[in-house]
């Protein structure tokens, strides 16, 4: 069972290359850190690939997906590729699936009948698939007629909802081993999620957070926070003692420029990992306080990604000290 309570991660973002992916993993794995994230968004680089060159280049680190579109892949290739790469990297793989953004479902002719019904069905085939069940199931979205994989594997990896709405987290109590939380991901919206997810009556349940790292200078992270404040998000920034002032921001701003030069010093040191060094631990171990058992830093985009990592190296190190 996959269940952290203290693990700081990083992730490596979209928008770096595939060709620097081998440096980056094992940048990650040097720097310390307990695991790292990879992202597949269309039309960047595959989920798959990414994940298997980054477990094949490491030895220790443990590697996430964070996520794949559950309706983008029929659900028993989803759980033959992710035994493939848990029996060839025993305990060291971290599933995940999620929605997939809509508008990029449609391009691909995927988006489903109900979203909500082809996660959970989804979520629920994959997990019995790689635990060595055969499966038959007629459901809205799946349908599996005696499907048995040939290679369950030894080690079962665990597979996380990337979710954020009430009734997505209540699925992903009920029917996946953790959530993933996207940026920003606040404490108080950790126990909001985890609120949502209890719904779904887990017997146990991990929470992963995202959000984005600026070591030493909150302003480096005004830009990146502001583009992250989506209409999504706004389920994620309402418990905050700031909310109305910032939706209204959000809702009255008309660039993204805009947006970010009205977001308050106060305002980023929530939104984001950022500040000196103490600063930054001091957020990481009130968001493990709030139930987020892996606190996962992300680079921001403009910036070298080696910079990001070896920040979150330091943060790591810095709470273990």
């Amino acid at each position: 069972m996959y269940a952290p309570s203290s693990s700081v991660g990083v992730r490596v973002n979209r928008e770096q290359h595939p060709s620097k992916l081998v440096d980056l993993a094992r940048q990650a794995e040097d720097a310390g850190l307990d695991e790292v994230w990879l992202v597949e968004d269309c039309f960047w680089a595959a989920g798959i690939a990414t994940v298997a060159t980054a477990l094949a280049v490491t030895s220790t680190i443990k590697v996430g997906i964070g996520v794949l579109p559950a309706v983008a892949r029929n659900p028993a290739i989803a759980a033959m590729e992710l035994a493939a790469l848990a029996e060839l990297h025993p305990g060291r793989l971290i599933g995940g699936l999620g929605h997939g953004v809509a508008s990029w479902m449609r391009q691909i002719g995927a988006y489903p009948e109900s979203p909500l019904a082809a996660l959970d069905e989804t979520l629920v085939a994959v997990r019995r698939l790689l635990a060595g069940d055969r499966v038959s199931v007629r459901g809205r979205h799946v349908n599996l007629d005696e499907v048995e994989l040939v290679f369950p594997p030894a080690t079962v990896p665990p597979v996380l909802a990337g979710v954020r709405r009430p009734k997505s987290l209540a699925v992903a109590g009920s029917s996946a081993d953790g959530t993933i939380l996207a940026e920003p991901s606040p404490p108080e919206f950790v126990r909001t999620a985890l609120a949502g997810i209890a719904a779904g009556e887990p017997a146990e349940h991990a929470v992963v957070t995202y959000n984005w790292l600026a070591l030493g200078d909150r302003e480096r992270a005004r830009l990146t926070v502001a583009e992250s404040l989506t209409p999504g998000a706004r389920v994620q920034v309402a418990d905050l003692p700031f909310a109305d002032e910032l939706l209204a921001l959000v809702d009255s701003a008309s660039t993204v420029d805009e947006l970010a030069a009205g977001l308050r010093p106060e305002w980023l040191d929530r939104l984001a990992i950022c500040g000196d060094l103490d600063q930054c631990v001091a957020s990481v171990r009130a968001l493990h306080a709030a139930g987020s058992g892996s606190v996962v830093l992300l680079p921001l985009p403009e910036e070298p990604p080696e910079r990001g990592i070896e920040d979150a190296g330091k943060v790591a190190a810095a709470l273990r000290a």
